[in-house]
């Protein structure tokens, strides 16, 4: 009997490093996907919850739901009401929540946000599960340059409770954020990189270097016991993804991307700048990549939970005499107030977003209308995992219909994920703990 692999999962893990997982796999360049109208999706997430005021500071209209219906239409309320423009490309859905928030940790709101994992459950050997993104870029990877982007204002992973990203892998593994302006653009279009020749020859070092480690792994995997195997199949999945996507992202080299017009983009705003200036190029970027088809999937956490990170100042920048953190936590009056003005100035941030995505037109109108964004909170209020606030804007080409604010009681938000996903034309029988399509009021295609 063979003794067993001593592994030095250090120098394994040399050997996958750096690796850029960003470049899909490209089934085919032909008339089908050059025809095929891009349904692109969007998640946006802001943490500690949203401004919902107790009913004794008299600041109803402040609520960051909508008021009561008048003439079978919402009435917005302050902190929400520059999106009228949008009126008839958005919903808010209420009364949402994950089963499974209610017996975790009331920290990992973001963590199990786009998952609906039981983060806290003792039997599970992984961190989380697959997230709703990367989910949708499993089935859009092959019509773009990259699978997705992943973005947050504190870039990274964090760590369980206090995540600097809203992503997980297919293993449930969190997926690092980037947050530097300049760098996304430059991985996006390119701009500091060498010629096209000096391009394909760093990949086609990168596949090698890639065939030694598989192959390495593969013999190492022969000489372990059940456990160890089962961790090194993980692995060997994850490079053999890396080399599938390395080797079809060579195809993409003599393709050139669209002609766009960045000069707009302001790739010196930084987190520990402006707010409003950093937000706005974020977005920037965020719908140049989705005009030019870089990419059909991206996750953009906006802030951290628990005070943490640089995102938690923000308000503090704006002239609010609070942290992000302390003003979801308010319960006097002038404190929720200004919570509520915080989502006002987050609000504006999104209605240059969407005036972006309208901008770039498309053969069946714009890219609003091709691009399903869900903007949310993984609690309501003070970490509370109920009637979670979100809003669905965008996918007008895809079926929705907006114009509403939808409730019907308590409803497991994969349930509306599983819509999200239907609309978006991939078909999944289930997501996480979904039971069933929901909200089909505006998911008429669900």
């Amino acid at each position: 009997m063979r003794p067993r692999a001593k592994i030095n999962r250090r120098a394994f893990l040399r050997g996958t490093a750096g690796m850029t997982l960003a470049l899909p796999v490209l089934e085919a360049m032909g008339k089908k996907v050059s025809e095929t109208t891009p349904r692109r999706f969007c998640a946006l997430y802001t943490a500690n919850g949203m401004s919902l005021p107790h009913t004794k500071h008299g600041l109803d209209e402040w609520s960051w739901f909508p008021r009561a219906e008048k003439d079978g239409k919402f009435v917005f309320g302050k902190s929400t009401e520059a999106f009228e423009p949008f009126r008839d490309q958005l919903s808010f859905l209420g009364g949402l929540y994950h089963p499974n928030g209610p017996k975790s940790d009331p920290h990992v709101c973001s963590d199990m946000w786009l998952t609906g994992a039981p983060l806290q459950d003792p039997k599970r050997e992984v961190y989380n599960s697959v997230a709703l993104d990367q989910v949708v870029a499993k089935h859009t990877k092959q019509f773009c340059r990259q699978p997705s982007l992943v973005m947050s204002v504190d870039a990274g992973v964090g760590f369980l409770s206090r995540t600097g990203t809203i992503s997980y892998s297919t293993t449930g593994k969190p997926i690092p954020a980037e947050n530097d302006p300049r760098q996304i653009f430059n991985r996006l279009f390119r701009a500091d990189r060498a010629s096209m020749e000096t391009q394909r020859n760093e990949l086609r070092r990168r596949i090698k270097l890639v065939d030694a480690v598989l192959e390495q792994a593969k013999s190492l995997n022969q000489t372990l016991g059940k456990s160890d195997r089962d961790k090194m199949d993980q692995y060997l999945t994850s490079l053999s993804e890396v080399e599938e996507r390395l080797v079809a992202s060579e195809k993409w080299i003599d393709i050139p991307l669209k002609k766009q017009n960045q000069s707009h983009i302001n790739l010196n705003a930084h987190s520990e700048g402006d707010p409003g200036e950093y937000y706005r190029t974020m977005f920037d970027l965020i719908a140049l990549a989705f005009d030019a088809d870089i990419t059909r999937s991206i996750a953009f956490m906006l802030n951290r939970e628990d005070g943490m990170g640089i995102s938690d100042t923000f308000p503090i920048k704006l002239g609010i005499n609070r942290t992000h953190h302390s003003l979801s936590h308010a319960k006097d009056k002038d404190g929720q107030l200004n919570f509520a003005k915080y989502d006002k100035f987050l609000t504006d941030q999104l209605v240059h977003f969407f005036k972006r995505l309208q901008a770039y037109k498309e053969s069946n109108s714009n890219v609003l209308d091709n691009t399903l964004v869900l903007y949310g909170s993984g609690a309501s209020t003070t970490h509370l995992p109920k009637n979670l606030p979100t809003m669905i804007a965008g996918g007008a080409n895809m079926g929705l219909k907006h114009g509403q604010y939808w409730r019907n009681g308590e409803t497991q938000m994969s349930n509306v994920f599983l819509s999200i996903l239907r609309s978006l034309g991939v078909e999944e029988d289930n997501f996480a703990d979904s039971t069933r399509t929901s909200a089909r009021e505006i998911f008429t295609r669900a």
